[in-house]
């Protein structure tokens, strides 16, 4: 894959980049920016805001949860998580319950209403996404795809 290096593509800050490569540097700029117009796309299908998705999806991954915990896992403060979380039950989403073995905490966990929202939210992503693969590429095209998921994935877990 040839990537043409222009100067808008270098970094221009006083930093040093971390880059082996100016060609690395291109790629990096070119797919920053290819994600963000695709996540932003993919946005417009959402239902449920993007925070409080991401809560959902850690409860479906993990199973139950603290709030402590689930703020380390979604990288933010304990009282941003609890205001989430606080939000989710009031649309009977999550649910409550004690900790088994410390009587000071709670588990949250999805609750019935919370699991059907989040399938239907990632029905609708993957709906888009995979209508857009199918009218948009070419089957080479989505064959490099597929292979280039796996390559992101292995980036993203860094």
């Amino acid at each position: 894959m040839a990537v043409q290096v222009s100067r808008a593509t270098r970094p221009t800050s006083g930093l040093k980049c971390p880059m082996s490569t100016p060609e690395a540097a291109a790629i990096a700029t070119e797919l920053r920016t290819a994600m963000g117009k695709l996540t932003r796309r993919v946005k417009h299908e959402d239902r449920i805001p993007l925070g409080q998705a991401a809560v959902l999806g850690a409860l479906d991954r993990n199973g139950a949860m603290t709030t402590s915990d689930l703020a380390a896992d979604q990288r933010v403060r304990p009282q941003s998580m609890a205001r989430a979380v606080g939000l989710l039950m009031e649309q009977d989403l999550v649910t409550r319950r004690a900790h088994p073995t410390d009587g000071r905490k709670s588990l949250v966990e999805l609750s019935e209403a919370g699991r059907s929202a989040l399938e239907a939210e990632r029905g609708r992503r993957a709906g888009w996404l995979a209508q857009a693969i199918e009218a948009e590429l070419t089957d080479a095209e989505r064959e490099l795809l597929a292979r280039s998921a796996a390559l992101l994935d292995r980036l993203a877990t860094r």
